[in-house]
């Protein structure tokens, strides 16, 4: 059964926010070894075309989060997603979500990092139209990381002033 999920953009430094992040923090450390807390800084979202958004369940419980920041002109990088065991349909709607803020704010691709053991993200990703790219950025030259992108559908303006993203 899916979750119904009001998704906000949000202060990561809020208390909802840290015990999202403490729990995808824990579960990372058990799939890879590491919190990947270190690849994050709150700050980063806290920038124009950037955001830490978090997804509530009908309940008003935070069940989900992820983050975008700029990662170079046109791309940005989709960070800390997560959704709590049991919220199934949270993540691709906090995806969702996330890539049409992309796309408002002007990003042609979102590209994100993943450890190869987390296989479980990385299908998830391709599922979503994700496809593996060249390692970018910090990742370069690491074997125990893949990064995958998508390039986002271009954004389209209706007769009615509405913005809209193409199929």
């Amino acid at each position: 059964m899916s979750i119904e999920l009001h998704i906000e953009l949000t202060d990561p430094d809020g208390a909802e926010a840290q015990a999202l992040l403490a729990q995808l923090g824990a579960t990372l450390a058990t799939i890879t070894g590491s919190s990947g807390a270190a690849s994050f800084d709150a700050e980063d979202v806290r920038v124009a075309r950037a955001g830490f958004a978090l997804g509530r369940a009908g309940n008003g419980v935070a069940v989900a989060c992820g983050a975008l920041r700029p990662l170079e002109p046109g791309v940005a990088e989709l960070k800390r997603m997560f959704a709590a065991p049991g919220t199934k349909g949270a993540g691709a709607a906090l995806l969702a979500f996330l890539e049409r803020k992309a796309t408002a704010w002007g990003y042609e691709q979102i590209w994100l990092e993943t450890r190869r053991v987390n296989t479980r993200a990385i299908a998830f990703y391709e599922r979503h139209g994700y496809r593996v790219i060249p390692n970018f950025g910090r990742y370069v030259g690491r074997p125990e990381a893949v990064c995958l992108g998508k390039r986002l559908p271009p954004l389209i303006r209706s007769h009615r002033d509405v913005w809209r993203t193409t199929a």
